[in-house]
């Protein structure tokens, strides 16, 4: 009996070379006695390109919400609870960082936007214990009639990232 052949492993091409055109803005998170105040986007802020919304999404503990891409708007992911893993893959066609792929952690522990650009696959994974919430202001408003989304599976496709924990 012949041994089945084993499938390759997929891998993560994680890069310290930050994806062309993505950028992260540290957030300032100011506590007193009331609670918490922490300023996320302004119109006057150098990362601004233009309002088109607002909208909240979230993830379950272990839940991957991805892979997925626009192809005008950018988005500006900010995780105002709990923890998400966000991962990023450029296969721009003539981007000086195509093949890259970056990982970023979001959330209560490491308060900061990312601002994630057209045409770059993108998604998120949530990796607390709890319910973990994401702000996105988009450049653009949603288009019920004419979505501007470009979907993949999150596990089967060509994009070099595994989304299982790394341990050690």
């Amino acid at each position: 009996m012949e041994p089945k052949p084993v499938e390759p492993r997929k891998f993560r091409a994680v890069s310290r070379e930050r994806i062309d055109g993505v950028k992260v803005k540290p957030l300032r998170v100011i506590p007193d006695e009331r609670g918490r105040l922490m300023e996320m986007l302004r119109a006057d802020d150098e990362i601004f390109i233009r309002f088109g919304q607002v909208y909240m999404t979230t993830a379950y503990p272990g839940v991957v919400k991805a892979w997925h891409y626009h192809r005008k708007q950018w988005d500006h992911f900010v995780v105002v609870k709990g923890m998400m893993k966000v991962v990023l893959y450029d296969d721009r066609e003539g981007s000086p960082t195509r093949g890259v792929v970056n990982e970023f952690f979001l959330g209560e522990h490491n308060p900061v936007l990312l601002q994630i650009p057209p045409l770059v696959y993108h998604g998120f994974k949530c990796i607390g214990e709890t319910e973990a919430i994401c702000i996105n202001v988009t450049t653009e408003p949603y288009n019920h009639a004419d979505p501007d989304e470009y979907r993949v599976d999150p596990h089967e496709n060509d994009i070099p990232y595994d989304w299982a924990r790394r341990d050690g």
